[in-house]
């Protein structure tokens, strides 16, 4: 079991604490650093941060003491932009790689600090590195065993999307209808695309999955086109967004789906792209179809044709006598 050591607050020295490499966080807000900064410049660093003794090899040899971070990553970091040169720390001893993991996470969660994104990948690392179940990762956390599966499924979005969700610009309820299309990624970038830009709600999202769903669902029972199907996914491949082909009895309509004029820009370059290239091939074969054959140089004297013609005459007249 890790103790304090003595339960005292001790000065370190800042740069003497090095960061702790189980730290879930991977972002961290600069505004509100730099706010931290400037307060911890007037106050001072108010609340010790945690820390555990390393014992360092030296280069020349002998040994050197350095401090690991356990908790208050936020507050290093703040203290070495304000250029303070000591900070106060609780030294816990004893501590394992897991124990030091448990505690980054539960000081993160009780802040309520930590994105959903982080919060995912600290639990999937006590599953994976530490053979977790998701049962004995709820109790540590004290969350539901729901809980912890429901944030690790979050993983399975596209690295877009999780990068959208860090930087806040969906939030965690946004997930759950993206998590709907899970067998469909570009469906999900899709209706990502449409959170961000149309600004809808949860609600509304949960209702564009569930749409999108229903139609993949009604195009598999009604049996369409094969080829009109691989139309569409070539579209939307070459496009990047959602393409829907309508065929009638005579013609039909192609929908694009689009989220911002530079949307629309980067379809009507992709289209132009491709017919450019193309009719530059057009080009280039009917040059070479009109092209017209090129007769073999002659390396003839003028005597030694009019000889040959001279002959051929001779020939033609006795054949017609």
């Amino acid at each position: 079991m890790s103790n304090l050591y003595s339960n005292s607050i001790f000065w370190i020295d800042t740069d003497k604490i090095k960061p702790n490499p189980y730290q879930p966080r991977r972002d961290f807000d600069e505004a509100r650093l730099q706010d931290l900064s400037d307060s911890i410049k007037q106050y001072g660093v108010l609340q010790p941060l945690i820390v555990s003794r390393v014992e360092v090899e030296k280069d020349g040899g002998g040994l050197m003491t350095e401090y690991e971070l356990i908790a208050g990553e936020r507050r290093l970091r703040a203290a070495k932009l304000a250029m303070v040169p000591q900070v106060p720390v609780v030294i816990r001893e004893g501590d394992t790689a897991i124990m030091k993991l448990e505690l980054a996470i539960i000081e993160n969660l009780q802040r309520e600090d930590l994105n959903v994104v982080d919060r995912a990948r600290a639990f999937f690392r006590l599953v994976t590195e530490f053979k977790f179940t998701h049962n004995e990762v709820a109790k540590k956390m004290g969350r539901s065993r729901e809980y912890v599966s429901n944030s690790l499924r979050i993983l399975t979005l596209p690295e877009e999307i999780l990068t959208g969700v860090s930087e806040g610009k969906v939030t965690e309820g946004h997930t759950r209808p993206i998590l709907m299309l899970a067998d469909h990624p570009e469906e999900q970038l899709v209706l990502f695309k449409e959170i961000v830009y149309k600004k809808i709600t949860v609600r509304e999202a949960e209702r564009l999955a569930r749409k999108i769903a229903y139609d993949r669902v009604r195009k598999k029972e009604f049996m369409p086109d094969p080829e009109i199907v691989e139309l569409e996914e070539e579209f939307q491949e070459k496009l990047g967004t959602r393409v829907h082909i309508d065929r009638k009895e005579l013609g039909g309509q192609i929908k694009i789906d689009f989220f911002s004029t530079e949307d629309l820009r980067t379809i009507l370059d992709s289209i132009q792209k491709g017919a450019t290239e193309k009719k530059s091939d057009e080009l280039l074969e009917k040059h070479i179809e009109n092209l017209e054959p090129v007769a073999p140089a002659d390396d003839r004297t003028k005597e030694e044709i009019k000889k040959e013609d001279d002959t051929d005459l001779y020939n033609i007249s006795n054949f017609s006598l």
